[in-house]
């Protein structure tokens, strides 16, 4: 009986460091949610819940066909949703969609664990920030959270490039283009300071010579843009894709 009291304590331990040693060399991505860097669970955005049927279609098209690793993926919200013929403009590349809804920065963050991280792409194209003021968030509150979500980027796949979209000037959010404007400059001076990131301009391009936006670039809503506009986007982007 001695013998055998001292047996079991010896396979316990020995269990539990085969168990330990199988996860350690299992492949992982850094922090899960629940600590994540910066704790995007404990700061759940308001109705998340409600892209859940988006993110799990992104999962289920995944399961079927399986995207490419050190793909390009762009996020953001309904302007990278409406660019359905994305991966035509940019021949050669492989591009992986994943925008959803009116999504904001906080939203779009709290789903990277599903819809980022797992893909491992070598540039992320961010389109965001455009719902977020329009929400009422102050242009200090959205490049806190853009800044976060390019830290994050940064601290889970090192080597990823980072870029950035500025927010369109559309005409039907005139009255909100001196915020939008002050986080644009803000996102863009951070980047300045990042390595391996870029910010791209299409407020420019997109207005008359008049300083105002250029109706022929959005649809009748005066928001969502017309293919016009996606060429403007499309050539102003191309020289910093990977």
């Amino acid at each position: 009986m001695k013998r055998l009291n001292l047996i079991k304590p010896i396979v316990g331990s020995f269990l539990l460091a085969l168990l330990a040693f199988v996860f350690a060399c299992s492949p992982q991505i850094k922090n899960s949610k629940a600590n994540s860097k910066f704790n995007t669970v404990q700061n759940i955005p308001q109705d998340i819940e409600k892209w859940e049927k988006s993110i799990a279609a992104f999962e289920q098209q995944d399961k079927e066909n399986p995207p490419k690793k050190g793909s390009i993926l762009f996020v953001g919200s309904s302007s990278m949703v409406m660019w359905k013929d994305l991966d035509s403009y940019f021949p050669g590349k492989f591009i992986i969609n994943r925008g959803f809804g009116g999504s904001q920065t906080d939203e779009v963050h709290y789903y990277a664990f599903r819809m980022l991280f797992p893909y491992q792409p070598k540039q992320v194209v961010v389109y965001v920030g455009d719902n977020d003021v329009n929400a009422g968030k102050s242009p200090e509150k959205v490049f806190s959270d853009l800044k976060d979500f390019f830290e994050d980027i940064r601290y889970q796949l090192p080597k990823t490039k980072i870029t950035y979209i500025s927010i369109k000037p559309s005409p039907s959010r005139w009255a909100l283009m001196d915020k939008f404007t002050k986080t644009n400059t803000l996102v863009e001076n951070y980047l300045e300071t990042v390595s391996n990131s870029s910010y791209v301009d299409i407020v420019k391009p997109m207005l008359l010579g008049n300083g105002r936006p250029n109706p022929a670039y959005f649809l009748s809503d005066s928001l969502h843009m017309t293919p016009a506009g996606y060429d403007v986007w499309a050539k102003a982007l191309a020289p910093h894709l990977e």
